[in-house]
């Protein structure tokens, strides 16, 4: 089968990037060709394909490139013709590439898969998300008005990208995004419930939880775990890491935290003098993947709903529980007591409560590894998909 992934970026940069670099990496395994279709960008990886792409969206381009531009057009459509694929399976592509290439594909008479990683079929910003009373807070107002994005300045607080938000959300209606998506593909019920509470038709979704390499998955060793927790992920205040390390110093607890992002220096320099919070930067899998092996247990303190977090999925598989917040798709993938436990979002009495409960839990940490590693698989997941790319569901 010939298939084509699209994505806004092609590098590591988050979730939807690295979902998208290991399927294209597994389904060339399993002996398909595929190709790739993102944004010229400095940090993306080599590409035969990048003669194609659009070039990176600046200065006028982040006006008009939401709408579906004519490089964006002409680049894709030579590809379409020069490629021929069977399946075109979308990613996240709103604004940097825009669903045109959704309706490119769909005229061809190409097979349309839109794996979700987020919210923008249904709000504007992406979220579904507003600061009231300095408080981060889900908001559904945009599900029946679209210019609510306006009134909030919800794009950054920005007016001007808030305008083009709702512009956006505009041309590309469910109608429209409907018409040309044969299946779209949330990894989480969460995500499937909020498209459809947004007007979206419930027999066009499925959902399809995020898969692994279980190949780069270690064996499972019975090890003593270290005398920390750790956080893996972007260090920004949605992902709730404030808050996270408010509670771990209340404890005295030892965290560490992995990962790059906009308040990683602020909260550096707020906890120097704090010997329990420890912040590593930004790793890749072979540096990181010991320190979480070895952890007590992972916490995602997140305080906007999360679809499918893959660090959960990595942390599970490695046998290492987790401490979720209770918000969008990770209580899914959390069973209470036997996997991890769950705590009220942006609640810094109730996470330093369930760290204390997980620090002196006794979890089946061999259970956790292989029943992750089982739910979880990669030849589960590609069974699944295919099943998908034929159209047999």
């Amino acid at each position: 089968m010939r298939i084509l992934l699209a994505n806004k970026f092609y590098y590591r940069r988050g979730g939807d990037c690295i979902y998208t670099m290991n399927l294209e990496k597994l389904l060339k395994a399993k002996g398909h060709e595929v190709a790739v279709y993102a944004m010229q960008y400095p940090e993306n990886e080599q590409s035969e394909w990048s003669r194609y792409w659009p070039a990176n969206m600046t200065g006028l381009r982040a006006v008009v490139r939401p709408f579906g531009v004519r490089q964006v057009v002409r680049g894709f459509s030579r590809l379409i013709d020069d490629f021929r694929p069977d399946v075109v399976h979308l990613n996240n592509i709103h604004s940097q590439l825009s669903p045109v290439i959704a309706e490119i594909a769909h005229s061809k008479g190409v097979r349309v898969v839109w794996t979700l990683h987020d919210s923008k079929l249904v709000c504007p910003c992406y979220t579904c998300s507003r600061k009231i009373g300095g408080k981060l807070t889900w908001c559904t107002e945009c599900f029946t008005d679209k210019t609510a994005v306006i009134r909030h300045r919800c794009m950054h607080g920005s007016l001007p990208g808030s305008v083009v938000g709702y512009l956006e959300a505009r041309k590309w209606t469910r109608e429209r995004l409907e018409r040309c998506t044969d299946v779209f593909l949330p990894p989480s019920q969460f995500m499937k419930d909020t498209c459809v509470a947004g007007g979206y038709t419930a027999e066009k979704f499925s959902v399809l939880c995020n898969f692994i390499d279980v190949a780069k998955i270690p064996p499972f060793e019975d090890m003593p775990k270290g005398d920390y927790c750790v956080y893996l992920g972007r260090v920004n205040e949605v992902k709730g890491v404030p808050t996270l390390c408010k509670a771990a110093a209340r404890l005295g607890k030892r965290l560490i935290v992995i990962g790059g992002g906009e308040m990683l220096p602020q909260l550096k320099q707020e906890y120097a003098g704090c010997a329990d919070i420890e912040f590593l930067g930004q790793m890749n899998w072979d540096d990181f993947m010991p320190i979480v092996r070895k952890a007590r247990f992972m916490v995602l303190p997140a305080e906007w709903s999360e679809n499918n977090p893959l660090t959960v999925i990595e942390s599970q598989s490695l046998g290492t529980p987790v401490l979720g917040a209770r918000i969008g798709g990770i209580p899914e993938l959390i069973e209470e007591g036997v996997s991890g436990m769950t705590f009220t979002s942006g609640d810094v009495d109730d996470l330093a409560a369930k760290i204390s409960a997980m620090w002196n839990y006794s979890f089946d940490y061999r259970a956790i590894a292989l029943n992750a590693v089982e739910r979880y698989s990669s030849e589960a997941y590609y069974d699944k998909l295919m099943r998908y790319y034929r159209g047999e569901e």
